[in-house]
C-alpha cells in the first residue's frame, strides 16, 4: 500500500462522504473486508479521485450516473450526498437523473428519483 495515495485518499473521502460515514466503514472493517476498505481509499479515493484533471463536482456527476445505472442503490444514497457536498444541485441531479432514464431505461430513472427523494427529505429534516 503507499501511504501518501491512502492518506489523501482518506482525506477525499471525508471530504466527499462525511468523516462519520467513513469512520463508521472502518470501525466495522474485520480481517475479511479490511484489505478491501484499504483498496478503495487507495485507489478509488487517492490515485483516481485525487486526480486534478476532473473537479469533485464533475466526478460527482459521474458517479450518481454510473451507479443508477448499475442499480446501487446503497452506494447511490452515499453519493447523493456527496454529490450535494461537492455543490451539485438539485436541478442538476433531476437532469443526470432525466439522463439516465433515457440511456438506461425508466426503471433505473424511477428508482433513482426514489432514492434522491428520500435523501433529499432526510438532508430537509437534519437542518
Amino acid at each position: 500500500m503507499d501511504k501518501a495515495t491512502h492518506d489523501k485518499g482518506l482525506e477525499i473521502r471525508k471530504a466527499v462522504l462525511g468523516a462519520d460515514y467513513v469512520e463508521k466503514a472502518l470501525k466495522n472493517a474485520d480481517d475479511f473486508n479490511r484489505p478491501f476498505q484499504e483498496l478503495v481509499t487507495e485507489y478509488c479515493w487517492g490515485a483516481v479521485w485525487g486526480r486534478e484533471q476532473l473537479p469533485r463536482k464533475t466526478r460527482s456527476m459521474l458517479n450518481l450516473a454510473m451507479i443508477a445505472i448499475l442499480n446501487r442503490p446503497h452506494e447511490l444514497r452515499a453519493h447523493l450526498r456527496g454529490a450535494l457536498t461537492n455543490g451539485v444541485s438539485r436541478d442538476e441531479i433531476r437532469e443526470i437523473f432525466m439522463q439516465v432514464a433515457i440511456y438506461a431505461g425508466v426503471p433505473a430513472g424511477v428508482d433513482s428519483f426514489r432514492i434522491a427523494r428520500e435523501v433529499f427529505a432526510e438532508i430537509d429534516q437534519e437542518k
